[in-house]
């Protein structure tokens, strides 16, 4: 491991990479078109990235090279290759379905932490997990029943069950976890898509969601760990894979699909740093607004070390902006 910590002004400047994405994503809401949101999101973040005075490396991106323009594993980004060297996690879009289809909760997200100690999935792009607050750090279990961790997660926060909301995906592989938790008398919220957004929702205090449970992305659980270090809650998760092919494959190369994988595992250095900024409307953050010569963004920035969140509101002029930048807003 490279013994090299970032410097703190990097903080902000993760955010103007969220805003510069979200900013770019924001004009296709509603219009059906993930692909084309997805490539402004991807351009406008690889564009800040590469004025930032460091060398990077992306480890949790968009799969191989031979898939750009997406920002993939391996690539390289940072103003200077004698910078801080420094592992990059990015979602440009965390939701493009509710991006694309005008929905709730769509962000633009991107995490760095030293070089060598982020959690590289590899191939292995889900992952079971479960996510909470700050009460119910250190009660939870991934390996127990998920009657023992509402249990857990309700005295923890001095509720009863029938009090907790559990933030899930909708997808059919949750159908008998959603009908334990029907059974248990939790309150429960289906979401189509965005698990960053939700998981982080469990350690924002207005946001009414307690616990995030099941099967998501891999990519999304070293995204949230990230955020957790200096929000104060807490992620566990375990590979899953969608095969037998894929297990034997996984295990072929060394991955363990039985280990808990805990904050630590996913990013191992307190000294991290990660930025989001909401493209639409959320509970978690405002979503981007466009008006005649500029626009308003949204954005949460917090740095594990220190523990410091920041939530920073930007409005942006066209008519300065885009004499500066080569991003077309």
């Amino acid at each position: 491991m490279i013994d090299q910590e970032p410097t703190r002004n990097l903080a902000l400047e993760l955010a103007r990479v969220t805003e510069a994405a979200a900013l770019a994503a924001g004009r296709y809401m509603g219009r059906g078109a993930k692909e084309l949101a997805d490539k402004a999101a991807v351009d406008a973040m690889r564009l800040v990235l590469n004025t930032i005075d460091m060398n990077a490396v992306v480890v949790i991106g968009e799969g191989e090279k031979d898939q750009a323009p997406m920002l993939y594993n391996g690539e390289r980004l940072g103003a200077n290759k004698a910078g801080p060297e420094l592992d990059i996690a990015v979602d440009p879009i965390d939701g493009t379905s509710p991006l694309a289809f005008g929905r709730s909760n769509s962000i633009a997200t991107v995490a760095i932490a030293p070089r060598g100690t982020m959690y590289d999935p590899g191939p292995f792009v889900y992952m079971n997990k479960i996510a909470v607050g700050p009460e119910a750090k250190g009660k939870i279990n991934i390996e127990k029943p998920i009657a023992d961790n509402l249990k857990a997660i309700a005295k923890a926060k001095e509720k009863s069950i029938e009090d907790l909301t559990c933030i899930i995906l909708d997808r059919p592989r949750h159908d008998q976890m959603v009908a334990e938790i029907r059974r248990l008398g939790a309150r429960i919220r289906l979401i189509p898509d965005g698990d960053v957004a939700a998981a982080l929702m469990t350690s924002w205090g207005d946001s009414g969601v307690d616990v995030l449970l099941g099967i998501g992305g891999t990519p999304e659980g070293v995204l949230v760990a990230c955020a957790l270090r200096a929000m104060g809650g807490e992620i566990q998760g375990k590979l899953y894979a969608r095969n037998d092919d894929e297990l034997n494959r996984g295990r072929e190369m060394g991955y363990d699909f039985e280990k808990i994988l805990t904050m630590d595992d996913m990013v191992s250095s307190e000294d991290v740093f990660f930025a989001a900024t909401g493209i639409t409307n959320g509970e978690f953050l405002r979503g981007v607004r466009y008006f005649g010569d500029g626009a308003e963004t949204d954005s949460l920035v917090v740095r594990g070390l220190t523990g410091t969140v920041r939530q920073i509101r930007a409005t942006h002029r066209w008519d300065k902006l885009k004499r500066l930048s080569a991003i077309d807003y």
